[in-house]
């Protein structure tokens, strides 16, 4: 791995809280978020990218303040939320890359897609902080991979060129000839090989699915070197995600990029009922999560 420029250094440092751990409020979900609105499919396609990013300001104008940094997407939220000065001017901000959704090939591998020129200059034009890009992997299955590992070896020499820095997501997936229990036992090896896979590319952090265990999680931080990853929660419930954060943490995690954890059982179609669950419900959930990562300070990478 090349060490961080100055630059993207500078931007790691912003999506960090004072004491070095990364904690991004994440709200680039669009599919998600619909299926949480109305759980109808019919009424959920319906819904709006206006709609959409009315929740999503809620979502910002209710937490970020509370968190060094958001994760949002350039469809719905930017520069909207920039525009109407929803989001603080100290909050630093990830954009998105990728597209809802993806494609699949014949033998059901997921091929990932792209939001058409989203680029590290069209992330700098927007006032983002640097970019978040995610794709799909099974890197136990190579050559299936191909597709979305060009594109991840394409975004990070256009963010490396425009000096910007990327953050790298990946989510491992089932395949049709898979029972869930035999994908479920290959998960923690699915992210170990996942992080040496996205390592090589030139990933400067990440991040990363809960490995499944305080084993599973050394593995990974053995497997990332000095990139820092931190741990997305998946959509899980906000009392399982706090022990996986816990134990990612104890185990060589750099913090945390929660999303719906946080908020999914707050959003609705009401939007002073929404703003308030957020109040309620959201904002005690991320002063958890932080005091988590509050017990366990760790130095932060140097250029």
């Amino acid at each position: 791995m090349s060490p961080m420029t100055t630059s993207e250094l500078r931007a790691f440092q912003q999506i960090c809280d004072p004491d070095g751990s990364i904690l991004v409020i994440a709200c680039d979900q669009r599919g998600g978020i619909r299926q949480l609105l109305a759980s109808d499919p019919k009424l959920a396609a319906e819904i709006s990218d206006q709609v959409l990013g009315d929740t999503k300001s809620d979502i910002v104008s209710q937490l970020a303040r509370h968190a060094p940094s958001v994760l949002l997407d350039p469809i719905c939220a930017v520069p909207r939320v920039i525009e109407d000065g929803t989001l603080p001017r100290d909050v630093a901000l990830l954009i998105g890359l990728d597209a809802s959704g993806f494609d699949r090939d014949g033998d059901g591998h997921y091929l990932s897609r792209l939001v058409p020129g989203v680029t590290a200059r069209r992330v700098r034009a927007l006032g983002g902080t640097g970019g978040k890009l995610m794709i799909y992997l099974r890197a136990d299955h190579p050559e299936a991979s191909e597709h979305n590992l060009a594109i991840l070896r394409q975004c990070l020499r256009d963010f490396a060129e425009e000096d910007v820095l990327l953050v790298v997501e990946f989510l491992t997936y089932r395949l049709p000839s898979e029972s869930e229990a035999a994908y479920k036992a290959l998960q923690p090896e699915l992210v170990e090989a996942g992080t040496k896979v996205c390592v090589a590319a030139g990933a400067k952090v990440l991040k990363l699915p809960y490995p499944g265990s305080a084993e599973a999680c050394g593995a990974v931080t053995a497997a990332a070197g000095v990139v820092p990853w931190s741990v997305l929660s998946a959509g899980v419930d906000h009392a399982t995600f706090l022990g996986q954060v816990e134990i990612a943490m104890q185990n060589g995690a750099a913090g945390v990029i929660a999303g719906r954890a946080l908020w999914k059982d707050c959003v609705s179609l009401d939007r002073d009922v929404q703003r308030r669950l957020l109040r309620e419900r959201a904002v005690p959930r991320l002063n958890e999560i932080k005091a988590v990562l509050a017990r366990h300070i760790r130095a932060q990478p140097k250029n």
